[in-house]
């Protein structure tokens, strides 16, 4: 089982890259950054872009997976985000996920005068931009002509340095996005639970089967906060808060349960985001001795 670590977007680059070296050194398999220009109240909080920021992690973090969780398809045109990631796994080695999601975030589109639509017309676009992105990648050219992206004798040099790169589509939606990740994904990743995975990747797999594909095929990875801490009144605390996110709560042992429950239900890497852990942006010293506690006391059994 691998373990994937999220920075808090609102820390600046020395934090991340502090905290991204400490992830590799010691133990963790992957960074994940979310693809945010500002943040989703009404706050002048200074957000990295998510791919120049992985670019330069691409070259003080050597060994660890790389990717967005998610990129907002809505942000750039699919040609051009096939440019810049087969540009960043060249550059990295072979180590670049791609993340990619319909799109969210309201007030970013509202502020930059990016076209928000309906749900259906962001599912629309992701569905045609996994197309582009998968013929731009497969193809010396590429020829595609759909009702929002069109191609004509399109080339995508370099190739991505990984034969076959992995493209992850995030979101929990039912009828459409876990249609869209049977399709087309390498990998799915979702904020969830134990009940919430199993549920969503039942229909993931029928998805699968309805279009004769094997759902091994696709890496399933869950996110959730995590709250650990020898302190039971702190856990208790946490327990009975309301926390509108998937959470794993508890001390080493309980922790180490939650996370079989979730390899036994099938997932394949769990994203632990630092926004829990420490202060909620930076690189202190507790955050950096929660990660390392749980790489190495909680993700040791699963290695």
């Amino acid at each position: 089982m691998r373990f994937g670590f999220w920075p808090n977007p609102r820390s600046d680059y020395e934090a991340t890259k502090t905290l991204a070296q400490h992830a590799e050194a010691t133990g963790w398999d992957g960074i994940w950054l979310a693809d945010h220009f500002l943040p989703d109240e009404d706050e002048l909080i200074p957000v990295h872009e998510s791919w120049i920021t992985l670019a330069a992690l691409a070259r003080d973090v050597p060994r660890v997976r790389l990717g967005t969780l998610v990129a907002g398809n809505t942000y750039r045109h699919p040609a051009v985000l096939a440019n810049m990631v087969a540009t960043l796994d060249n550059l990295s080695d072979g180590r670049v996920v791609l993340g990619l999601g319909a799109g969210w975030q309201q007030n970013e589109h509202e502020a930059y005068g990016l076209d928000y639509g309906t749900t259906g017309s962001r599912l629309d676009r992701l569905e045609e931009a996994c197309q582009v992105l998968k013929g731009l990648f497969g193809n010396d050219y590429f020829y595609f002509d759909g009702d929002h992206y069109q191609m004509q004798r399109a080339p995508l040099e370099p190739k991505p340095k990984q034969a076959k790169l992995p493209l992850m589509i995030g979101g929990g939606g039912e009828k459409r996005t876990l249609r869209i990740t049977a399709q087309y994904a390498d990998e799915w990743n979702v904020w969830g639970d134990v009940t919430i995975l199993k549920q969503k990747m039942a229909v993931l797999d029928q998805h699968c089967e309805d279009i004769g594909r094997d759902p091994d095929e696709i890496e399933r990875s869950a996110v959730a906060l995590l709250f650990l801490s020898d302190n039971e009144k702190y856990l208790q605390r946490m327990r009975a808060a309301d926390i509108a996110m998937p959470t794993i709560i508890g001390n080493v042992s309980e922790v180490v349960d939650v996370v079989a429950a979730l390899q036994e239900a099938g997932v394949k890497e769990l994203i632990i985001p630092d926004f829990t852990l420490g202060t909620l942006i930076g690189a202190d010293q507790l955050k950096q001795d929660l990660m390392e506690k749980f790489i190495t006391q909680v993700g040791g059994e699963f290695r």
